[in-house]
């Protein structure tokens, strides 16, 4: 009985410790798969938490590259600051709430602000990526001191709070390099998402110079790394020295390079201070070179204002400012040329043969075809005139007649030969292209082709549009005898140490052949517009610098009356552009000036006196920088200057060194109106 008895015992044993072993190799298999996602699959992930619950990294910002004038002269700076960022894995629940509100006080912030603040906390803790809680994010960029002191009082509260030191941009120009510089503003999320370099609350360039060489600019952050408790306290520093190993607690930023401009300060302020328009452009470009000296673009916007956090009702009234504030001017607005794309009809006339230098087209006061009459500015007509005359004059019927000669498709070619109606490349960004019509655009846009829309070419009016800086481009290839150069502003990139990485040449886009009757005959008239009686820019003349140019005066589409705007404003919109266009010396010109005044009225009076003063003032400065030199050279020479300012005794010539010519200055001009002539109202 006690055999059976065990026996039965045995076989009740069996499937129970069979089940419990099945049991046993379940919760084994369980705690490996368990041990795989936690050590394998997501081990990474879990160590870098277990990281973070006991060390934090704040990133050190790299100070940004300067940006300074040909001479050296800083026109961008870095400026101490402080920028306030938050790590959401420290600050949760009801001590969350209590931060914010405090920050919210302490840093009397606005109502967006409060919400953006939320929004970005909350996408932070709801992100995919767990260790997203643990990187800062920016709440206020750039406080004032006051507040500083006011967040390093409150640290206590404050745990998850960090005040990071940030370097942040000064613009010494003001506003009239505003289009040029640009401005800087935060990365938005959609840009950290398509850029790995760019992290939470970092600001990049936007607009001009700052966004065009965002990547020298910006430099390498650096970072640090400090022990903290579950709260992010910081730990005492043994405690900081025992888990952080000593490279990883401290890692410099590396400075961003630096850009030397091609620009001089002194000229860009000379060409604002003299510009007297509410709105237009002004361009000084070396004409051998194609090197910018000034560029002003009017309207212009505060650049240290838009680095800041601008509120939505700033940037709306920018926005909805009728003048447009944020379009530069200088290449993304375009214009009527007016009578300054004479000289282009002139150029395809006599290298086509359309007209001879000396042969003449007689101005009776109006040029007809068909029904229609086109009117020139004087009713009683100019009477024969060449070329150089027409030119001088500004006359209408003899442009005219010599578009209705030639037809628009070789206007049209020379036109772009010149540079117009194609973006010029100026490394600034983007640029409109102008319109440079011929016959096929005219069909495609009106439906037929007729002579007037040569006619209207001819004097820089219909279709065609061009930029300022097109303007330029042209201008001094007339002026140098039909070389075509790319604009640019930037002479080189320097490292933050001041050694050179890379320095740009000048760039010829393409060599014109001009017939030497053909430029001559030009140059002859864009002098004699200037420096001759009768010349529309005669008043501007200079005493010691002969220059050339031509006014232009080009008419405004006419305003809707559905535009709400007061009579003033109205009547201001409604005025024709005043533009002018001169390169200087007229002798192997230097440099090209060109001004357009919107709603100016006439360009002899609402934009070459502008031109004039800018031309004074080149030459001016450049003599002041030869004395400078000179007085140097002396001094490095060891030779002492006497009282009355002449040397004691003459230096040797430099090895190959050829003096120059001596230059035969005109006698000064009198001003007054018998020499100045009778001032006749003149519409280009």
């Amino acid at each position: 009985m006690l055999v059976r008895r065990n026996a039965d015992d045995i076989r009740e044993i069996r499937p129970r410790a069979a089940l419990a072993a099945l049991m046993v190799v379940c919760a084994m298999c369980v705690l490996v798969v368990r041990l795989y996602q936690l050590q394998i699959a997501r081990g990474d992930d879990y160590y870098q938490q277990s990281i973070s619950n006991y060390r934090k990294s704040l990133f050190v910002p790299a100070d940004r590259g300067l940006l300074k004038d040909r001479n050296g002269q800083v026109l961008v700076e870095n400026r101490p600051s402080y920028d306030i960022f938050l790590t959401p894995a420290f600050c949760r629940g009801k001590e969350k709430e209590e931060v914010m509100a405090k920050l919210a006080a302490d840093l009397k912030m606005e109502k967006e602000d409060i919400d953006r603040m939320h929004r970005d906390y909350d996408r932070a803790v709801q992100s995919k990526d767990k260790l997203e809680r643990f990187k800062p994010y920016l709440i206020e960029l750039d406080i004032p001191r006051d507040q500083v002191d006011v967040i390093e009082s409150h640290r206590v509260e404050l745990t998850c709070v960090d005040l990071i030191p940030s370097p942040h941009r000064s613009y010494r120009a003001g506003d009239a390099l505003g289009h040029v510089l640009g401005y800087m503003s935060e990365v938005t999320p959609e840009e950290m998402e398509t850029h790995a370099e760019y992290r939470r609350g970092q600001t990049i360039g936007r607009r001009g110079l700052e966004r065009r060489w965002e990547k020298e600019l910006r430099g390498e952050d650096g970072k640090e790394t400090i022990a903290v408790d579950a709260q992010g306290r910081k730990l005492d520093e043994s405690v900081n020295q025992l888990l952080i190993p000593e490279d990883e607690r401290y890692i410099p930023a590396t400075p961003g390079d630096n850009l030397v401009l091609s620009l001089d300060q002194r000229l860009e302020e000379l060409a604002d201070k003299s510009f007297p328009g509410r709105a237009g452009a002004v361009v000084v470009m070396e004409a051998k070179t194609g090197f910018i000296l000034a560029l002003v673009s009017r309207p212009s916007f505060d650049a240290n204002k838009m680095s800041q956090r601008i509120t939505r009702a700033e940037l709306q009234a920018l926005n909805e400012d009728p003048l447009k504030p944020l379009i530069n001017r200088v290449m993304n607005e375009n214009y009527h040329p007016g009578s300054t794309f004479k000289p282009v009809l002139a150029l395809a006339g006599l290298e086509r043969g359309a007209i001879a230098p000396q042969s003449s087209i007689y101005c009776n006061g109006g040029y007809t075809v068909g029904n229609h009459r086109w009117r020139c500015d004087k009713p009683s007509g100019h009477g024969a005139l060449d070329v150089k005359r027409a030119l001088q004059y500004s006359c209408d019927v003899f442009f005219y007649a010599l578009g209705d000669r030639l037809g628009l498709d070789p206007i049209a070619q020379m036109a772009h030969s010149l540079g117009f109606g194609q973006p010029t490349g100026l490394d600034l960004g983007k640029e409109i292209p102008g319109i440079i019509p011929d016959t096929d655009y005219v069909v495609k846009v009106f439906g037929s082709y007729s002579k007037g829309h040569a006619i209207n070419a001819a004097i820089g009016q219909g279709e065609i549009n061009v930029t300022p800086l097109q303007e330029a481009v042209a201008y001094a290839a007339i002026g140098n005898g039909g070389t075509v150069y790319r604009p640019q502003i930037v002479k080189r990139v320097e490292a933050y140490d001041g050694h050179t990485l890379q320095e740009f040449a000048p760039i010829v886009e393409r060599q014109l052949e001009f017939k030497p009757t053909t430029i001559q005959s030009v140059r002859a008239g864009l002098v004699a517009v200037v420096n001759e009686p009768g010349g529309t820019a005669y008043a501007t003349r200079l005493a010691d610098i002969k220059f050339a140019g031509k006014t232009g005066t080009a008419q405004v589409v006419t305003l809707g009356t559905k535009q709400k705007l007061n009579p003033e404003t109205q009547a201001y919109l409604s005025r024709d552009h005043a533009w002018f266009t001169a390169y200087a010396p007229a002798v192997d010109p230097e440099i090209v000036v060109v001004v357009i005044n919107e709603h100016g009225g006439w360009g002899a009076t609402g934009a070459a006196p502008t031109a004039s003063k800018i031309i004074a003032g080149y030459f001016q400065f450049k003599a002041q920088d030869a004395a400078n030199r000179l007085a140097s050279d002396i001094a490095d020479a060891g030779v002492t200057m006497p009282a009355h300012g002449g040397v004691e005794r003459p230096l040797p010539p430099r090895e190959n060194e050829q003096l120059p010519p001596e230059e035969i200055l005109p006698p000064p001009i009198d001003p007054s109106p018998a020499d100045a002539g009778p001032l006749v109202p003149h519409l280009n």
